[in-house]
């Protein structure tokens, strides 16, 4: 509606000034005639004429160009003409070219010579716009960009507003799930020391407690989105081989995840358990595109500025229509699921470590690569 409001407001403004710019055009014609009829009683003066009147009509004109030519188009004289002419520049052979213009847009009027001078000698008066006209001609277009102007700052306020209130509800869910996990999470943790003093022996126990520090990590990343945790210098080899080492005991025997790291350790400004989060997440959704069977291969790169990570997998694949589509909230290919991971995963990379995340390759029934690039830690650059 706004846009719609803001196109019938330009439209209704160029139609209203394109008339008011005809009428005046119209009206500078008819102020021309009138200055032509003075220069004919100029030019047939008799005893009887009135030189107060004519004289006052031809020097009245402060506003429009007037060029007067002759038969063959020599220009005789001029009037409101605006130029610097320069010590070597014929002026009169400048006026006469701006004539030929004038005629050539239809304004231009002829004035016959005196009987008892010259029957067949004649004169023409070429005219421009006047400078008022010519402003007022560029004026809608002025209005026109004011208002495409307001529309995009409109646009992009009404962006931004949602944008705002996306994030709020981004993060009052996850502070909301982080609370909701703290109290099972405590109870857990106190059942899992009752059960450690009553079975102490139990082989099951540290299992269990692998999973309750589990459920904190993940408390502890929904905890943290909405806020601005500090970044530290951390190896991003050792944040993702944590990553790799829960996914392959999370997974069955027919998936297989490779690393092929750097030798040296690669130092980056991580939040370390919100990054683990974002290759978890691309993992998982590696493991469901090939239907819990293939390979997930993850390579680290690094230049002087940048460290490149890169997640690929052998699962069906996404269309090239796709590649943005995947990163906004809600879009999914699963039959279950909320869309919402990659989402959060970019929002981690560019908002808490001002990386980026994108689809690097893809092809349908092959396999995708998705690819991380993260600023180094700055006493690396």
């Amino acid at each position: 509606m706004l846009v719609l409001f803001a196109i019938l407001i330009a439209i209704g403004s160029l139609v209203t000034s394109n008339y008011l710019i005809t009428d005046l055009e119209q009206e500078e014609r008819n102020r021309m005639e009138v200055w032509a009829e003075a220069m004919r009683s100029l030019n047939m003066a008799d005893e009887n004429t009135d030189m107060n009147l004519v004289l006052k009509v031809i020097n009245g004109n402060h506003t429009i160009p007037v060029i007067l030519v002759d038969k063959q188009g020599n220009a005789l004289s001029s009037r409101n003409i605006e130029r610097s002419f320069s010590m070597n520049e014929d002026s009169l052979s400048y006026l006469s070219t701006l004539a030929k213009e004038y005629r050539a847009n239809g304004r231009a009027i002829r004035i016959d010579m005196p009987q008892e001078f010259d029957p067949d000698d004649y004169i023409t008066i070429c005219y421009d716009e006047s400078l008022m006209l010519k402003r007022l001609a560029i004026y809608p277009y002025i209005q026109l960009g004011v208002v495409v102007l307001f529309v995009l700052i409109a646009i992009f306020a009404l962006f931004s507003a949602m944008r705002a209130e996306q994030n709020k509800v981004w993060v009052g869910l996850s502070k909301e799930t982080a609370h909701q996990l703290g109290t099972p999470i405590s109870s857990l943790i106190a059942w899992h020391e009752v059960l450690k003093d009553n079975y102490p022996d139990d082989a099951l126990l540290p299992e269990m407690e692998k999973d309750i520090k589990r459920l904190e990590r993940i408390a502890d990343r929904f905890s943290k989105i909405g806020s601005i945790p500090e970044p530290k210098p951390e190896d991003v080899l050792e944040v993702i081989d944590r990553v790799v080492t829960y996914m392959r005991k999370r997974t069955s025997n027919k998936v297989t995840i490779t690393t092929n790291f750097p030798e040296e350790p690669v130092i980056v400004s991580l939040i370390a358990s919100l990054f683990e989060w974002v290759v978890e997440n691309l993992c998982k959704n590696a493991v469901d595109a090939m239907g819990g069977a293939g390979s997930i291969d993850i390579d680290v790169d690094e230049d002087n500025q940048w460290v490149y990570v890169e997640v690929r997998d052998t699962g069906k694949g996404i269309s090239k229509s796709n590649f943005n589509s995947v990163f906004k909230p809600g879009f999914t290919t699963k039959e279950r699921g909320w869309g919402l991971g990659l989402s959060l995963a970019k929002r981690i990379v560019e908002d808490y470590h001002k990386g980026k995340i994108y689809v690097a390759d893809s092809e349908i029934g092959v396999g995708t690569t998705f690819r991380i690039e993260l600023p180094k830690a700055p006493s690396e650059v």
